[in-house]
């Protein structure tokens, strides 16, 4: 008699842990979703609204869509502030400082004047270039753009 519990219970502990088994569509069906999601997400609106617009580029651009745009202000990493300008073309924000540094990292090899920099709340941004005008800044981005087709969300960060 005690065999066959031994057993039953045997036999329940088994099925019960095979039907706990996950299935290979299951993390297939999560990997996609993680690859559509960003890994890192834009850094969240801290300053005030009346900070932060949203405004379309001039007509001589050839991209119909809005350009973020936020003022705050911005420090190198590396402490040579001279090289940030007033309008910068903002490629990356990141919370992980090896993140940013990878990026910036790839824009100098292909030629970029890319700078690490990093805002009062610990965001490191990757700026690709940097002006002292808006139409030179505008210029550059939509140049970036038509490089780089990932950077479709490229955005302009007024240092102050």
């Amino acid at each position: 008699m005690r065999k066959n519990w031994i057993w039953a219970l045997s036999l329940l502990l088994i099925g019960g842990m095979a039907s706990c088994k996950s299935s290979q569509s299951a993390y297939k069906a999560a990997y996609e979703k993680a690859q559509e999601k960003k890994i890192e997400e834009p850094a969240p609106a801290t300053t005030p609204v009346a900070e932060q617009q949203v405004v379309t580029t001039p007509s001589t651009t050839t991209s119909s869509t809005p350009v973020r745009e936020r003022s705050e202000r911005i420090n190198a990493v590396d402490g040579n502030d001279a090289l940030l300008k007033e309008y910068n073309v903002i490629v990356g924000s990141f919370r992980q400082r090896l993140n940013a540094q990878s990026l910036c990292e790839r824009l100098r090899n292909d030629g970029y004047p890319a700078i690490l920099a990093q805002n009062a709340e610990g965001w490191y941004r990757v700026v690709a270039c940097s002006f002292d005008n808006r139409p030179a800044a505008v210029q550059a981005r939509e140049a970036l753009q038509a490089r780089y087709p990932q950077f479709t969300d490229a955005w302009f960060l007024i240092n102050k």
